[in-house]
């Protein structure tokens, strides 16, 4: 596998788990494959979005598998309950905001919690995701 290969690979795999309910920040990891161009910005935005973009349907799949699950149970968590009545009060358009670090991950749980259909999801967590990663890559330095 070429050294390109395996940095959009290692990219992909920070962005997935980053964006799932463990912890992780794959901002890092973009900053340094593209100030190594380690492949084209092109690709690196694309391994990066996708991966985040996956990893946050992930924490949406879990929440519409949970009321499926355990119907009469409610989320628990505080951060939780606050991002199911931000979901239901704001909608799918909310999920613009999965991004950011300590409310994505809830926003996306709430989001299959309470209905969010998956293309809408879909939709609004890969845009949001994807305009964070090409502001970041807008403003990294790059070695010449």
């Amino acid at each position: 596998m070429s050294g390109s290969a395996l940095a959009l690979w290692g990219l992909f795999t920070s962005s997935l788990l980053a964006s799932t309910l463990l912890p992780g920040g794959s901002e890092a990891v973009l900053a340094y494959t593209a100030a190594q161009q380690s492949a084209p910005p092109l690709l690196l935005w694309l391994a990066a979005t996708l991966g985040n973009t996956l990893g946050g349907l992930t924490s949406w799949g879990i929440g519409w598998w949970l009321l499926r699950r355990f119907p009469g149970r409610g989320l628990q968590r505080p951060g939780h309950r606050r991002a199911l009545e931000r979901i239901r009060r704001h909608g799918s358009p909310l999920l613009l905001l999965s991004w950011l670090p300590v409310v994505g991950d809830p926003l996306c749980l709430a989001a299959g919690w309470s209905g969010i259909r998956l293309l809408p999801a879909l939709l609004f967590i890969a845009l949001g995701k994807g305009v964070r990663y090409a502001l970041l890559l807008a403003v990294v330095p790059t070695t010449a």
